[in-house]
């Protein structure tokens, strides 16, 4: 059990937590949600002691073990990827290291002797005949082959070594498990086999995630930080979400029936308490209104971004049309003879494991990448406009935030483009901010206010959610699930594919496509299948 008893943490004259009260109990999964800067992360750090409260304690019963993932796989670089597995449970490794360094002697003394006696009860007592065999189960499920077990870390692909950190932090069956993001990179195979693993853990899991659908899948609790408070709920995101909705909408109907209230025995004051006969009533009236308090309603610290995406051309029937399309990279083709054609209506999401494939498509359809053979025609009413996975290009120069929208669209009106930007939660002297100096959210948040500037009628997006805190998230699925015109998108995040598509385009390993007319949740099932 892990408990959380009168924390408080502060860096300066800022206050992140104040009086924090938790307890976190085996069985169960607790999602931390909070806006951007809310301290989750900072959070992680407290429980694992890598940095110190300001007051109270943080406890963990006596001979449970805590484990957390790591974020930087440069570290092991020269390590083979089985052992980065296994040193997820870093005492079992120490004694493996241990143990064959005293093997390795060649005088062997009764120290040793006595020493590897108790190295060899303790490493059967933590089942270490079978670390390898458990290192390998994690990695298969994660999608490496055996081929890469034995390799070392820096050998393999980024995408890979993600994967790997993961498998280090759920090896061994940790008491406490901490997770910041663990569905970053991971394939859809991968998360899903990571949400199977999650459900059926019998210790307990704290995680952070923008992915609302891993959230809703994994979590029996969520805790949520805001106004330096942390509180925790029974349920899984959705439930929170529109439980705190529906609380903030009972008080403000409640506060709405004071007002009235008020109101009207403010106006049987002002027109009897000058008349004799009425004055009684007017003073007891007096008296009822002195005693109505509206129950004040704090707003959350979340900020939402206002999100839609206007057409003002209207589309014909024929969207795109794709034939007989050949893309080689590297002496791959990665593209191999594929064809479709997007007709009005059509929402679709990409789906493959192979990331450069999906992005190549998206270049060739918004013309940035060249391709080899076949032909791509737009249909003549169609106006496209394309987020791309790397936007840093566009970010490139000394402009800023509103020089730089403007320039994507002639208008002379200033407020107009406030007004955009005032959307996308760029207010008052933000707007002047120089666009090379921007997070990688407010970037992805300026992308989506030059989109909505363009008004097209077909959107390419490549990973839109890249970057964008659930709040945003959130506000970009509503403007997709209303978006008038067509899309095509590739995205990890499962609510997004599934509540703005309508159908699966499939890139394979080979470079050939599956195209299906189908929901993303029944795409998802037949895969299973």
């Amino acid at each position: 059990m892990l408990q959380v008893n009168n924390v408080s943490l502060k860096f300066g004259k800022r206050v992140l937590f104040e009086n924090v009260n938790l307890k976190f109990t085996n069985g169960n999964c607790y999602g931390l949600i909070g806006a951007n800067g809310a301290g989750k992360s900072t959070f992680l750090k407290l429980l694992t002691k890598e940095i110190d409260t300001t007051t109270g304690d943080i406890t963990i019963s006596k001979n449970e073990r805590l484990s957390i993932l790591k974020q930087d796989h440069y570290e092991y670089d020269d390590m083979k990827v089985i052992d980065v597995v296994i040193m997820g449970n870093d005492r079992l490794y120490k004694i493996m290291k241990e143990k064959e360094e005293l093997y390795s002697h060649t005088e062997f003394s009764e120290e040793d002797g006595y020493r590897l006696a108790d190295l060899e009860a303790e490493f059967l007592d933590m089942d270490g005949w079978n670390a390898e065999s458990d290192a390998s189960f994690l990695l298969s499920n994660l999608g490496l082959l055996e081929e890469d077990f034995h390799k070392c870390m820096k050998d393999l692909p980024v995408k890979l070594r993600v994967k790997v950190m993961l498998a280090s932090a759920l090896f061994g069956n940790p008491d406490i498990l901490l997770l910041d993001e663990p569905t970053n990179s991971l394939d859809l195979e991968a998360i899903n086999w990571l949400e199977e693993f999650l459900i059926n853990y019998p210790n307990t899991v704290i995680v952070v995630s923008h992915d609302r659908h891993f959230l809703n899948k994994v979590c029996t609790h969520i805790v949520d930080i805001d106004y330096g408070k942390m509180k925790m709920y029974i349920g899984n995101y959705d439930f929170w979400y529109q439980s705190s909705e529906l609380a903030l909408k009972q008080m403000k109907d409640s506060n709405k029936k004071k007002e009235e209230k008020i109101k009207e025995l403010q106006d049987f004051i002002a027109r009897f308490s000058a008349n004799a006969s009425k004055s009684r009533q007017a003073t007891s009236r007096k008296k009822m209104l002195e005693k109505i308090e509206l129950e004040e309603i704090v707003p959350s610290s979340r900020k939402y971004p206002y999100i839609d995406f206007k057409i003002t051309k209207p589309l014909g029937k024929e969207v795109l049309k794709v034939t007989n399309l050949v893309k080689e990279i590297d002496g791959k083709k990665i593209l191999n003879n594929i064809s479709f054609t997007i007709l009005r209506g059509d929402k679709i999401a990409v789906i493959s494991n192979n990331d450069l494939a999906k992005t190549t498509l998206f270049d060739i359809l918004a013309g940035l990448t060249n391709y080899d053979e076949g032909e791509v025609v737009y249909g003549k009413t169609i106006e496209p406009s394309y987020l791309p996975q790397d936007n840093s290009s566009y970010f490139d120069n000394d402009k800023n935030i509103i020089e730089w929208l403007g320039g994507f669209k002639k208008i002379d009106d200033e407020t107009h483009l406030r007004g955009f930007l005032g959307r996308m939660l760029f207010s008052g002297e933000d707007v002047f901010k120089k666009v090379s100096v921007l997070s990688g959210g407010e970037k992805a948040r300026c992308m989506l206010s030059k989109l909505m500037l363009e008004e097209p009628n077909f959107l390419i997006l490549d990973e839109p959610t890249n970057h964008l805190d659930l709040e945003s998230i959130t506000s970009l699925n509503k403007g997709l699930e209303n978006f008038q015109g067509e899309l095509i998108l590739t995205s990890r995040d499962h609510e997004l594919n599934q509540t703005a598509c309508n159908r699966i385009i499939e890139i394979l390993d080979d470079g050939s496509i599956i195209d299906r007319r189908l929901t993303f949740d029944e795409y998802y099932e037949k895969k299973s299948k």
